[in-house]
């Protein structure tokens, strides 16, 4: 289906932060399929676990204990601070799971409508009520009538959502990605998160933090949330966690993890052996190579050498991001720089219209900073030019 504008290239094989194409072309990935390929392309540990899996036991159903299933479920609960995890095979999933819990939750209180306070702005997937619940009426358009039970305030701003708490007892929780990544690379203030969680336990709300792009080390900590002292009641994850298996999980706390029962939630996929021996083993590499550590310092120098040689360039409104999570944004729309950065071998998104958004693999190295750096100088100079 004509569902992807998709670029003119086919990738054969990759290599660490490298794609090549079929007629052995080399490109740098500054996108990791989207946040991704967080090891990189062909890890040899992710492929020798998935490789080994896939010789003894691909697929049993959760009819039936699954051995990997529970080392990564005590793994992720230790990282994050969670008390127990439910698998799926994406974020979208991870995040229905997460809507599941509140509305459980509220229909516990007696709430009969309980409701998701959602920022303006966000992202959360393209399932029916994942697509509600983004801030994106461009996400909404053509799929009307759009799931209910979500209130919307404006990101980064408490108050909005102190005038929500004051005025809509049917609220239960709130969903939020910690810094938005669709909505163009926003971090928020460094007090967002706190005051959240504050109005959060004063209203007996669920705090749901979505950290699909934004998690396994994406941010220079193995969660966002980590950059301060709040801790959610109810995370999910995807993207990176399996290095490009598909896999998500939604990870809860307290009352959250008690919300579904046997019989209220389930997957046929979720959590399968294979599945869950890629995102072992990329937990395992992450910790003993050290890639969070690794992403706060390759963020800290590729944001620091983009300000520098961007600094001239009237069309540069901020450099931003977290770690390894860059966001440009210029001063109009700049699609077309996608499509100009292919013809040079670089790969790179753009988001909102005119944020350059750069999500390259954690294993990224200092020569290929400077081949992002200088190409992006040379490619947003000669587009700001008109040429």
């Amino acid at each position: 289906m004509p569902t992807y504008a998709r670029l003119p290239v086919h990738f054969s094989h990759g290599d660490g932060a490298w794609l090549f194409d079929d007629g052995g072309e080399r490109y740098l990935d500054a996108l990791s399929g989207i946040a991704v390929c967080g090891l990189g392309h062909a890890h040899p540990a992710v492929t020798r676990a998935v490789a080994e899996q896939a010789g003894r036991l691909v697929h049993t159903s959760n009819l039936y204990g699954v051995a990997n299933q529970e080392r990564l479920a005590e793994m992720l609960v230790e990282l994050t601070g969670m008390d127990s995890v439910f698998f799926g095979n994406s974020g979208a999933e991870a995040n229905e799971a997460a809507i599941k819990i509140a509305r459980a939750t509220g229909h516990a209180r007696g709430i009969g409508m309980p409701r998701i306070a959602v920022a303006n702005g966000s992202f959360h997937g393209r399932t029916l009520a994942t697509l509600s619940a983004t801030g994106n009426p461009k996400v909404h358009a053509g799929f009307a009538p759009l799931v209910q039970g979500f209130v919307r305030f404006p990101y980064d701003d408490v108050d909005a959502l102190e005038e929500i708490a004051g005025g809509d007892s049917d609220v239960v929780a709130v969903l939020v990605e910690p810094v938005l990544g669709e909505g163009g690379v926003v971090v928020p203030r460094d007090d967002y998160l706190a005051r959240m969680r504050a109005l959060c336990d004063r209203h007996q709300w669920l705090l749901m933090l979505d950290e699909i792009q934004t998690g396994m080390g994406r941010t220079g900590r193995w969660f966002a949330y980590q950059h301060t002292a709040v801790l959610p009641d109810v995370v999910t994850l995807a993207k990176a966690l399996g290095n490009g298996v598909p896999i998500g999980a939604c990870l809860a706390r307290g009352q959250a993890a008690e919300a579904l029962k046997p019989g209220s939630h389930g997957s046929t996929f979720g959590g399968n052996p294979l599945a869950c021996a890629a995102a072992l083993a990329v937990l395992e590499t992450m910790r003993d190579e050290e890639l969070v550590e690794r992403a706060r310092e390759k963020g800290e120098r590729l944001r620091g050498q983009l300000e520098q040689a961007l600094r001239g360039l009237n069309c540069v409104r901020e450099v931003r991001g977290h770690g390894l999570m860059i966001g440009i944004e210029l001063d109009r729309a700049c699609t077309e720089l996608v499509a100009r950065a292919l013809d040079k071998r670089l790969l790179i998104n753009v988001t909102t219209d005119r944020v350059i958004r750069l999500l390259p693999p954690l294993v990224i190295d200092d020569e290929q900073i400077d081949i992002i750096v200088n190409t992006l100088r040379d490619l947003i100079s000669e587009w700001n030019a008109g040429a």
